[in-house]
């Protein structure tokens, strides 16, 4: 299958000099919320083996739009070939339920009744939801459920296929 990702110029410098592709701990984000994603890895991806993630996408991410990277960075779309087993599917939306601390409810009813303690289903037990991309849910609640990414240990050079270089503009990031 071909997924998509998105890095600095100068990772993929290094990956060139390594022979693979693989996510750095300094390089993370939200550094909890990627090691609850990395113990998803390890429970639902038989080949995974402990690397920090490398987030990929399903559909090709357009490189006009904002928000990928602060204005001016050198970057590069890479495109790659993974088998399907080996890369953790997630709803983006939702992966920000995860990121914000907060319950994934399906419908803003869920979420009230949540709030006042009348659901037994945890937190965390909720954010199990974001890997469900079938679920039924008000999509005016959670979200459209159009943008889905991916996450994946190390990734051999061999697998990419292509490499465009960009430069990004200006972003709401700056």
């Amino acid at each position: 299958m071909i997924f998509w990702s998105m890095q600095k110029s100068e990772v993929w410098e290094e990956a060139k000099q390594l022979g693979y592709l693989e996510g750095k701990e300094q390089f993370a984000m939200y550094p909890e919320e990627y090691k609850w994603m990395m113990c998803q890895m390890s429970a639902k991806l038989g080949n995974y083996k402990g690397e920090y993630p490398i987030w990929v996408w399903i559909k090709k991410p357009d490189m006009r739009s904002t928000g990928h990277f602060r204005g001016g960075t050198k970057c590069v779309r890479l495109k790659i070939e993974l088998d399907e087993k080996d890369v953790l599917v997630s709803d983006f939306e939702r992966w920000h339920t995860v990121l914000n601390d907060s319950f994934c409810s399906d419908n803003e009813v869920e979420d009230e009744q949540f709030d006042n303690g009348k659901l037994s289903i945890t937190k965390e037990e909720s954010w199990q939801r974001i890997f469900e991309l079938n679920r039924k849910v008000d999509k005016e609640w959670t979200g459209s459920g159009e943008w889905l990414q991916g996450v994946t240990g190390r990734i051999p050079l061999d697998r990419v296929i292509s490499v465009e270089h960009f430069v990004t503009r200006k972003s709401w990031l700056d």
